[in-house]
């Protein structure tokens, strides 16, 4: 015991003489927390429009003011012919064109129907299917106000309707940075626990004292602890500072307990730690532990439900995010600040994040005692 308090003694010494590892620890998560969440805006705003109006009539001009009024679309042109409005989309100027035909107003009025032309820029295929459906639903919504008005006394009939309320629990203003701020935590713990124990571990090897340390009497298990301890303490510290960042920004408040918080994080972190001492074992050169990290953090970021649901990947892809142990902590970080979920609620996530915890440290220790032998 004596020998791991003086391993873990001799490590916080050696972390908080590297300033650019505490730089790295503090001023990364307090970054990333203030610009990503206020960058990653899942909504498509300022939608580049183009009107090609045949008719000139009031119909289309009332409908053309309604798109112009929406926050959801900028016009940026008027041209008076196809081959002009072409032109704007191929040369990137509008994202989406909408033509009013000859008599667009005459046809609906006298033969109660009429078309409309919507064409959008799939090369963003984000933001021309959902520039597609805000036009689409504010012509429909425009379209039924215009069968209100035309419906004359007698022909009215009181037909039965179907009214929507609809409600969003637990975030119910959709706030991104609500929604964002919780995954984001979740990957700087990892990046805490696993890359930079991993490029603390690798840089005894750099210098030469991984050689000395393994013929000196202390046991590979003191020096495991003593490498580790230290980064398991940091990640429950960047987790307070990231706490602390999200309710002065964001005045993000979980709902949940913090002991739950901690709890979870505490057990997660052994699991990145294990990440960390693997990554430790394959790389000879910090060079070559980033690197390696880096494809890593890759695949824990994309395969993570961080930015794309899970529910939209293909199946396969979903099967291969059941095996990224920062999935699970990611939706655990936000079931607790957003829903207020306790353990018991979370009780399939924190036996997967025990089971990756004992499969990679053993895995780690396993290579470790293999490479050193």
């Amino acid at each position: 015991m004596k020998t791991i308090l003086v391993m873990i003694r001799k490590e916080f010494r050696q972390i908080f003489r590297q300033p650019t590892i505490l730089r790295m620890m503090i001023i990364m998560p307090i970054l990333q927390l203030i610009l990503i969440p206020l960058a990653a805006d899942y909504e498509v705003k300022n939608v580049n429009l183009q009107i090609v109006d045949h008719d000139h009539s009031s119909y289309s001009r009332e409908l053309t003011q309604k798109l112009v009024a929406s926050p959801y679309f900028k016009l940026v042109d008027f041209p008076d012919t196809d081959p002009a409005a072409k032109s704007n989309m191929d040369q990137n100027k509008a994202d989406v064109t909408l033509t009013f035909p000859l008599h667009f107003e005459r046809d609906l009025i006298r033969e109660n129907k009429s078309t409309l032309l919507l064409e959008a820029d799939a090369v963003n295929g984000t933001k021309a299917s959902l520039g597609v459906s805000y036009a689409s639903a504010i012509i429909q919504d425009y379209n039924n106000d215009l069968r209100n008005e035309l419906v004359q006394m007698p022909r009215f009939v009181d037909l039965p309707q179907i009214e929507i309320r609809s409600s969003f629990w637990y975030n119910p203003f959709i706030k991104y940075p609500l929604f964002m701020v919780p995954g984001i935590l979740a990957l700087l713990v990892t990046m805490v626990g696993g890359l930079m124990s991993a490029l603390n571990i690798v840089s005894e090897k750099e210098i030469g004292t991984m050689e000395q340390l393994n013929v000196t009497p202390m046991k590979g298990y003191h020096f495991l602890l003593g490498k580790l301890v230290p980064f398991w303490v940091l990640g429950l510290v960047s987790i307070t500072l990231g706490l602390l960042v999200a309710f002065v920004i964001y005045g993000i408040v979980p709902r949940g307990s913090y002991f739950t918080i901690y709890f979870f994080s505490g057990v997660y972190l052994i699991g990145a730690l294990g990440v960390g001492l693997l990554l430790s074992t394959l790389a000879e050169t910090q060079m070559q532990a980033t690197l390696i990290s880096f494809f890593i953090i890759m695949f824990f970021v994309l395969m993570g439900g961080l930015y794309t649901p899970l529910e939209s990947m293909p199946r396969w892809a979903q099967v291969l995010s059941e095996f990224n142990p920062v999935g699970y902590f990611i939706r655990v970080m936000r079931f607790i600040v957003i829903k207020g979920s306790g353990i018991r609620d979370l009780w399939r996530e924190l036996r997967a994040m025990i089971l990756f915890a004992v499969v990679l440290n053993t895995f780690a220790v396993w290579n470790y005692r293999k490479r050193a032998a």
